[in-house]
């Protein structure tokens, strides 16, 4: 019974994984909770809209018939700390070939950081630079794919977050723990400090960061089909008080609802997609080293979804 479960649980994490942070803000408007609804999720967008001083990829015409890029920070910031970016994910999406693609870089992987002259983990551009940093740093990193618009959460707002759609339940394949937080393998029901806790883990997990991963797009996941429900209507409120605290995007309203419209066919046929790599040392740091021929794979592979010559 477990493992059908395990079974039904990842079906469903690969049917919405294409938007898995960037829903958050689609299904505010596609909830089917319209009216005063739409007007409070029009307040909170115009709240969260941050464009990107000095932005290298131009934003597209979003009428499906352009492919779109789009960066995902999840950022780890606490109380007076800049933060880095805890994940960092690209989605690409194609509205003519209802095709999208999710992939996932490890925050550990050594790369060059644009605009400040150095090597390190890539979830240090964030630190150094903000999300231009961060762009230009992936955009780098997989030889030149452009970053057309950016997601940004802190990480710390997802226990608002959670808390606000009433907790979530989420299946956790293995026993694992985070100080005096033990989960049990087995279905696993949330509030907003659990799941804070259960998506931050990774010394207890095998996997590392590729286990933390899975646990926060399990998470989010979770999150968004609560915020797809009409039960969520009598506390939208407290929903869009958490997103508007805790989230950043350049998407502005109209495009979110272009993509919504054009795009959303898409969601039913995702390619998920990892980076190929091994850690090591160097001088005396720990690094997720990907070669040369796996970043142009990649590069490869994202390019003839964004249809680029």
């Amino acid at each position: 019974m477990r493992a059908e479960k395990r079974t039904k649980t990842k079906k469903k994490r690969k049917g919405l994984r294409i938007f898995l942070w960037i829903v958050l803000g689609i299904f505010l408007v596609l909830g089917g909770i319209v009216g005063y609804a739409v007007y409070q999720t029009k307040s909170t967008m115009d709240t969260i809209y941050e464009p990107v001083a000095g932005k290298t990829a131009k934003p597209v015409d979003l009428d499906g018939n352009n492919p779109f890029s789009v960066l995902i920070l999840g950022i780890d910031q606490r109380e007076g700390d800049v933060g880095r970016s805890d994940t960092t994910m690209v989605a690409t999406v194609n509205g003519t070939t209802n095709k999208a693609q999710m992939l996932s870089i490890p925050r550990d992987t050594r790369a060059e950081i644009i605009g400040h002259n150095s090597t390190n983990k890539i979830n240090a551009a964030y630190a150094y630079g903000g999300v231009k940093m961060a762009e230009d740093t992936v955009t780098n990193f997989l030889n030149g794919i452009p970053i057309n618009y950016y997601i940004k959460i802190n990480m710390e707002g997802l226990k608002d977050l959670v808390d606000a759609v009433g907790g979530v339940e989420v299946y956790n394949d293995m026993d694992i723990s985070l100080k005096d937080k033990e989960f049990k393998k087995g279905n696993v029901t949330l509030n907003g400090t659990d799941a804070l806790a259960y998506v931050r883990i990774r010394k207890t997990d095998a996997r590392g960061d590729f286990g933390r991963q899975m646990r926060q797009q399990e998470v989010i996941q979770a999150v968004v089909e609560k915020v797809a429900t009409t039960q969520t209507l009598w506390n939208f409120d407290e929903i869009l008080s958490a997103v508007g605290k805790n989230m950043q995007t350049d998407l502005t309203m109209t495009d979110i609802t272009r993509i919504a419209k054009n795009y959303i066919s898409a969601r039913n046929n995702v390619e998920n997609m990892t980076v190929a790599g091994d850690g090591g040392k160097s001088d005396g740091i720990w690094y997720y080293n990907v070669s040369d021929a796996e970043r142009q794979k990649l590069h490869d592979s994202l390019a003839k979804n964004l249809e680029l010559e």
